[in-house]
């Protein structure tokens, strides 16, 4: 197991297996269940989904996968608190309703803790030294554009190694966030067509603020019980197109 403390997790596994032994069965009436008992029954959900989060670090930070498992609990604990009991009993299919809504939040939960961990990511020294000895290299450009643009849902291409960046301390000045969202624009009107341009202007809020997945849907017209996932697969193939096509030169100063 890559980048966790084995010990920690075998821990947490037997604590867990435990808790769910004497776990009372209650079925679909979830509202027989204590608020701490609903929290441990879902607590399997919890690491399910954090395990479908990339924990290279220009995607996550410096948060390893449990990191992402205190989060997500976290997430759901909160969750647990805010079920709408009513909805929830005039729901034909409980479990799935139920699931649907503490995933949501417990995907949330994560995403928002692995955007304050990801930060500005800065590459170190050497890693610029080496690009630079192979200015046809793409890495530089694909560690930039992920560094920003990389949704946490998506999986980075290439082996664990290659998509290392190791985090160093940094004294430097922080990056002038306007300069940098025209800088990105500009590159954006060149190479993107209309709808990854708005997808990713709106996603990120480059001149506004940021919009989610639905309401951008909404705003290019995609409709659909997919509309979101159409939205996401726009938003991963305009990163792609960015990296294929804009040269290292126009982003290593800026890196």
């Amino acid at each position: 197991m890559k980048k966790y403390n084995i010990q920690n997790y075998i821990r947490y596994k037997e604590d867990l297996k435990e808790s769910l032994k004497i776990l009372p069965h209650h079925g679909d009436n979830y509202d027989k269940y204590t608020r701490e008992q609903l929290i441990i029954k879902f607590s399997p959900l919890v690491e399910n989904l954090a395990r479908k989060f990339s924990t290279a670090d220009q995607a996550s930070g410096v948060l390893s996968i449990l990191d992402l498992f205190q989060c997500g609990g976290e997430g759901l604990t909160k969750a647990v608190d805010r079920i709408d009991w009513e909805t929830l009993n005039k729901s034909e299919d409980k479990e799935k309703t139920l699931k649907s809504f503490l995933s949501k939040r417990i995907k949330g939960a994560i995403r928002r803790r692995i955007d304050i961990a990801r930060g500005s990511v800065r590459i170190p020294e050497h890693k610029l030294n080496e690009i630079r000895r192979n200015p046809k290299d793409k890495k530089m450009v694909a560690m930039f554009f992920n560094s920003i643009f990389l949704s946490i849902d998506a999986q980075p291409t290439g082996n664990d190694e290659e998509n290392m960046l190791h985090q160093i301390a940094d004294k430097s000045e922080p990056y002038n966030i306007h300069l940098l969202n025209i800088y990105l624009k500009g590159l954006m009107e060149k190479h993107l067509n209309y709808e990854e341009y708005e997808v990713l202007r709106l996603s990120y809020g480059l001149d506004c603020n940021k919009h989610s997945g639905l309401e951008i849907a909404q705003h290019l017209n995609i409709k659909g019980s997919g509309a979101h996932v159409r939205v996401s697969e726009l938003k991963k193939q305009a990163v792609e197109t960015l990296i294929e096509n804009v040269d290292h030169s126009q982003v290593l100063d800026i890196v």
